[in-house]
């Protein structure tokens, strides 16, 4: 297995744990950093891996207070849009030779991504071109399968930054609801298309 993340800290606790369970790989970095994308491909070709599966998770949410679309610095819309949008895609194109017949790649999206929420427009635009690429891909490449996630609301530190002065503790935890849902995607023989966690739960039922 071989994950990344921006913060070191994090990703070395995160393989710490995955190390009792199987060979883990991690590499820190920001994935709008071709070297970093690169890096990756480089530990795929020098540990002889093949990949089944690629989840691409990193986020942007831009700058908060979220800013209404014309307000919104240029420059930020350039990190949320190269982060959510661009670099999944980057990673795609240079791991492709590794990908398995049957590989599965799994965008995290949004709701953000098909509804129109007010100061939501850099994340939820960059999400919603996230959707339409991996529709894309899942015509021109069939023998994979391409899906979109949206695992829902989330108590995580992305949705306390979107509304910092709320208490978001209603909100479930990602291995309640989120998690199980995303398994059963991966494991389950869904047709490409975009997936959320109702749907996911009823096909669970």
């Amino acid at each position: 297995m071989l994950i990344n993340a921006r913060h070191a800290g994090r990703l070395l606790k995160s393989r710490n744990h995955l190390a009792g369970l199987t060979e883990v790989l991690a590499i820190s970095g920001d994935v709008r950093d071709e070297i970093h994308l690169l890096q990756i491909t480089e530990a795929l070709q020098m540990n002889n891996w093949k990949v089944d599966l690629v989840v691409n998770n990193a986020s942007s949410l831009g700058i908060t207070p979220r800013r209404m679309l014309l307000e919104h610095p240029v420059e930020d819309l350039h990190t949320v849009f190269h982060t959510n949008l661009i670099a999944p895609l980057s990673l795609l194109q240079k791991i492709k030779p590794f990908l398995t017949e049957k590989a599965v790649i799994i965008n995290v999206s949004s709701d953000a991504a098909k509804e129109a929420y007010e100061r939501w427009g850099a994340y939820g635009g960059s999400k919603a071109g996230l959707d339409h690429l991996t529709a894309i891909l899942g015509k021109e490449y069939p023998a994979w399968r391409f899906y979109s996630f949206d695992p829902g609301d989330m108590r995580t530190d992305m949705q306390q930054a979107a509304f910092p002065d709320e208490d978001i503790s209603d909100r479930p935890l990602p291995e309640e609801k989120a998690v199980p849902a995303c398994i059963e995607l991966i494991t389950g023989e869904f047709s490409s298309g975009r997936y959320t966690v109702e749907l996911l739960k009823r096909e669970m039922v």
